[in-house]
């Protein structure tokens, strides 16, 4: 991979970075527990406990994204950053930003 591409790779990253962890904030505020105390009806309240599971979900994912994010821009500087660990194939920038946790290309990820 080209230097210059590495630059507008890290700057996307860093860019990512920030929203995903905009995003991870705003799914810590919506997994609060429920206090018991609110006086919601029951079905209201298994509808809470339903979002509040979607949420978590969401905030997994998210903390997954970020790590691998992170990991990448640790390792942008190695030369075998954006190859394939399966063909050694380079991955297209966009699949490194929607999936920074796999380390391969499209084919080799099935």
């Amino acid at each position: 991979m080209r230097n210059t591409g590495k630059k507008e790779i890290k700057d996307l990253i860093l860019k990512k970075i920030e929203r995903t962890r905009r995003k991870i904030v705003s799914y810590e505020e919506m997994t609060a527990p429920i206090a018991p105390e609110n006086s919601i009806g029951r079905i209201s309240r298994m509808d809470a406990i339903n979002s509040k599971s979607v949420a978590e979900a969401g905030l997994r994912e998210a903390q997954k994204v970020l790590s691998g994010l992170e990991y990448m821009l640790i390792n942008i500087e190695k030369p075998d950053f954006g190859k394939c660990k399966k063909c050694g194939a380079d991955i297209p920038v966009q699949r490194m930003l929607l999936v920074p946790h796999s380390p391969y290309c499209v084919k080799c990820s099935d």
